[in-house]
C-alpha cells in the first residue's frame, strides 16, 4: 500500500453498506423488538425527516469507514504493518470490525443504556447492529484496496 493512498470509492461503498445493514436489521430481522425496546412508534418515524436521517447516516458512516480504513490498513504492531499481504482479505477487515463493536461501540452504548434504563435487549439489537456494521465496513475496506 504505497503512501497509504485512501480508496475513496471503498470509502463510500463502507459508508453505503451501513444504510443497507441498517435497513436490514430495524426491518425485517429486528424491526419490531427495536421499536418495543427504543419506545419508537409508526407516527414517530413518520414524523421524522427522512432524507436529513439517511443523509446524516450516510456522513457519519463515512467518518466510521474512515476510522475502519486506519484500523485495518494503516494498523498493525509488532513490526506487521497492515495494508500489505497476508493481511489484505476480506475476513481480517471483519476481524477488524467485529473488535471495534464489542470493545468500542458495547462499553459505549452499554454504558448510555445503563443511564437510560435501556433494556439488554435494546442494547443487544443496537450493538449487533453496529458489529455486523463495522465487520462488512472492514471487510469492504480490506479487501478493496
Amino acid at each position: 500500500m504505497e503512501g497509504f493512498d485512501i480508496n475513496w470509492l471503498a470509502l463510500i461503498a463502507a459508508a453505503a453498506s451501513s444504510l443497507v445493514v441498517g435497513f436490514i436489521w430495524y426491518g425485517p430481522l429486528f424491526g419490531k423488538a427495536w421499536m418495543k425496546e427504543s419506545g419508537m412508534t409508526e407516527e414517530k418515524i413518520k414524523g421524522g425527516n427522512m432524507a436529513l436521517i439517511f443523509g446524516l447516516s450516510f456522513v457519519f458512516g463515512l467518518f466510521l469507514a474512515f476510522s475502519m480504513w486506519a484500523q485495518v490498513l494503516v494498523g498493525g504492531g509488532g513490526g506487521e504493518i497492515h495494508g500489505q499481504a497476508p493481511y489484505l482479505t476480506f475476513k481480517h477487515g471483519a476481524f477488524h470490525g467485529i473488535l471495534m463493536g464489542l470493545f468500542v461501540i458495547l462499553p459505549i452504548l452499554g454504558t448510555i443504556a445503563l443511564y437510560e434504563h435501556k433494556s439488554i435487549k435494546y442494547v443487544l439489537i443496537a450493538v449487533g447492529y453496529w458489529t455486523v456494521t463495522l465487520a462488512i465496513m472492514g471487510g469492504i475496506l480490506n479487501a478493496w484496496v
